[in-house]
């Protein structure tokens, strides 16, 4: 019979040169070619302006109860990134302002709730960074029906393994396992510099979209 609770040891956390990499990253540059590791776009951010890079440490709880979570919040370390798991529920809110408080104190970065939380006036005072799936006003309790900690979880139909990546801005969040986010990283670097040269070259007219992008060919082509 499997315990009602399983904790994990905590992951190890990613290299400082990849944090620094990926810091300057936006994840709409690597959604340009990678499929994997997105959050659904309905995992928002509920602080606008927020770029966070961290190490991810994964939480999965039922509906109504947070019990794990308050426990979790304890062990938390600076430079982590909680990812919460709620199998499937989007009713109860586990997280608001005594979480927000909890995790701040601990040196977290920022947390990902795949459903809804709450006390969102709290959040915004805190400054703490979080991406969930809304707002709302019913809450979990202290209910004691288990949960796993530092097991791989579904955020938003994405695959998150405890010691990933987290990369998360303005437009979502997307998890990278570590055998990749260097070259990843360093990929977009090269491809935002590109795009920066062709945004002055776009201002100053020394250049076309379509010229620059090949469809006006295309389009030329085809007619």
């Amino acid at each position: 019979m499997l315990p009602k609770y399983i904790v994990n040891p905590m992951p190890a956390q990613g290299s400082k040169e990849v944090m620094d990499l990926l810091d300057g990253v936006e994840t709409a540059t690597i959604g340009h070619w990678r499929l994997m590791g997105f959050c659904n776009r309905r995992i928002q951010p509920m602080l606008r302006g927020r770029h966070v890079v961290g190490t991810a440490v994964t939480l999965a709880i039922p509906g109504p109860d947070s019990t794990l979570l308050h426990h979790a919040a304890g062990l938390l370390r600076p430079g982590d990134i909680l990812l919460i798991d709620r199998l499937g529920d989007d009713r109860y809110a586990c997280w608001g302002g005594g979480v927000t408080a909890a995790v701040k104190a601990s040196g977290a970065t920022a947390g990902v709730v795949d459903g809804p939380i709450t006390d969102i006036a709290e959040i915004e005072e805190s400054d703490l960074p979080i991406w969930s799936a809304g707002i709302a006003p019913i809450t979990t309790r202290i209910y004691d029906l288990g949960g796993r900690m530092n097991v791989p979880v579904s955020i938003g139909g994405a695959v998150v393994q405890p010691g990933d990546y987290v990369l998360a801005d303005d437009s979502g969040v997307v998890v990278l396992p570590p055998a990749e986010a260097e070259a990843e990283a360093r990929r977009a670097l090269a491809v935002q510099a590109r795009g920066k040269e062709s945004e002055r070259m776009f201002r100053a007219r020394e250049i076309l979209l379509g010229e620059r992008s090949g469809a006006s060919t295309k389009v030329r082509e085809g007619c």
